[in-house]
């Protein structure tokens, strides 16, 4: 489960008393491992919540820190250390994994920001009033083609012409998956710089274009998905 930013004092440290980053699993001072604070994955890392991140440098940090909450290295400490060393290596492996995928990354820190994200497809079925509205008319001819294939797999026949379309469909939809990709990364630096800024305006600009080309992507995924599944089948 993704953990929640928070802001919070700067904790002590347990054994030194002094006090420490927020959101850091060791001390500055001592070194010593640090119960776990719920401050989520770029405090985990001393990041500020941002897009445009230096990936190289934070994977260099990950095995850094890695290496210092490996149970060996606890072998002899407290049972407490131990547990809190597992606590907060489970915390670094599920931010790493997020912070070093783009998109993940981009729809965990929307989720920060109060987004939350729907499958607009439900339990398998089109909900029309999630599809995008330029791509209503496709939609609805593609899923009449998987329908029409599935009802061929049932009968065994074979239509080597609709398996072609639907292929062509799925090569146009991820096409398009790429074309959003880009288009959520050109949104990074609005963020990042109405962040810095503290450009609540500009944030939430930023903020309603990522989502809206996070949902679109979403449904595109799921189509492509469907038509991966059903050609699998035949």
């Amino acid at each position: 489960m993704q953990t929640i930013e928070t802001v919070s004092a700067p904790a002590k440290c347990w054994s030194c008393g002094q006090q420490s980053a927020d959101g850091q699993p060791f001390c500055s001072s001592c070194g010593k491992v640090q119960p776990l604070q719920r401050t989520g994955y770029f405090a985990m890392f001393g990041l500020p919540p941002k897009l445009d991140l230096d990936v190289p440098a934070l994977e260099k940090q990950f095995y850094r820190y890695s290496r210092k909450l490996h149970p060996d290295v606890h072998a002899r400490a407290s049972v407490e250390e131990q547990e809190w060393s597992l606590a907060q290596a489970s915390l670094l492996n599920d931010a790493y994994r997020t912070l070093k995928n783009p998109l993940e990354r981009t729809k965990y820190l929307l989720q920060l920001e109060g987004v939350q994200f729907e499958d607009p497809r439900g339990q398998g079925n089109v909900n029309p009033s999630k599809v995008p509205a330029d791509l209503l008319e496709e939609v609805f001819d593609l899923n009449m083609q998987l329908e029409e294939l599935r009802q061929n797999q049932k009968s065994g026949e074979d239509d080597p012409q609709l398996r072609n379309d639907l292929e062509s469909a799925k090569s146009r939809f991820a096409g398009q998956l790429s074309t959003l990709d880009e288009q959520v990364r050109s949104q990074w630096s609005a963020w990042d710089g109405a962040w810095e800024q503290s450009n609540e305006t500009g944030k939430t600009a930023a903020k309603e274009a990522m989502t809206a080309l996070l949902q679109r992507r979403s449904y595109l995924q799921n189509l492509v998905r469907d038509v991966d599944q059903t050609l699998g089948e035949s």
